[in-house]
């Protein structure tokens, strides 16, 4: 069928199927603008006559695409990520668009299970189930080196109790954003990181486990630039809630 027939249908589908009214113009006129309505009329039932399925077909089709429409704005709306429970890490992925979730699902085995969920002002897929800081940073990793997305960490907040017989005073930082980076026991990486951050860094313990305190923040916007940075270069960061991080120096130098 050509463009025509398809103008033409799509024209009677939206077109009362009804005869006009033959109504006299003013001064003689012959019924130009009757006659034009009756002659769209005759070539519409001439169309229907022709392909009686395709009218219903045509309207069938608007209507699923209107529909479609309104579940894409549905899907749009997602919930808020559920909190971690008292003693688990959580795997927070930010995977803003449909692509970056097929992606994930795809690499994720069935036994991790994952939801797509808001988290902030972040589109994420949460990863739950994690008792150690570790696995959840090994799955962080292994993440961003199949898929390439950045991995937020985050488990339930809790006090965190000063080791005894220390001559120095650490302190828990407040509420906001702490980017750490793994520097495996190599000291000198932390130059390094200064480069990157345009500052100096810290030096910090979380989960028990020591990291280089490349940032902390309020701004989440700032925190996320950085982490990205620094994966960007090649370091193992994270970012996580800095209520479960103990500041040991300020400054490492």
């Amino acid at each position: 069928m050509g463009h025509g027939a398809w103008v033409m249908v799509i024209t009677c589908s939206l077109f009362p199927l009804s005869p006009f009214p033959l109504t006299p113009t003013p001064r003689g006129t012959k019924y130009t603008l009757t006659k034009s309505f009756k002659k769209i009329f005759f070539m519409c039932e001439a169309v229907v006559q022709r392909f009686p399925y395709l009218l219903h077909t045509v309207v069938l089709a608007i209507a699923g695409l209107i529909n479609g429409m309104s579940s894409v704005n549905a899907q749009q709306a997602l919930p808020a990520c559920q909190p971690p429970n008292a003693g688990e890490y959580l795997l927070l992925i930010v995977s803003p668009t449909a692509d970056n979730q097929k992606q994930l699902r795809n690499a994720l085995p069935n036994e991790l299970k994952s939801t797509t969920c808001q988290y902030l002002s972040d589109t994420v897929t949460r990863i739950g189930g994690f008792n150690k800081i570790d696995d959840a940073q090994r799955w962080a990793r292994y993440i961003n080196n199949i898929v390439g997305l950045s991995g937020i960490i985050t488990t339930k907040p809790a006090d965190v109790q000063a080791p005894q017989n220390i001559s120095f005073k650490p302190q828990t930082l407040g509420e906001g954003y702490a980017v750490l980076v793994d520097y495996f026991n190599r000291p000198e990486l932390a130059s390094d990181v200064e480069k990157v951050v345009e500052g100096d860094i810290g030096f910090a313990s979380y989960g028990q486990r020591p990291y280089l305190l490349a940032v902390y923040t309020t701004n989440q916007k700032e925190a996320h630039n950085t982490l990205k940075k620094l994966n960007e270069r090649g370091f193992v960061a994270y970012l996580v809630d800095s209520r479960k991080v103990t500041l040991l120096r300020s400054n490492v130098r």
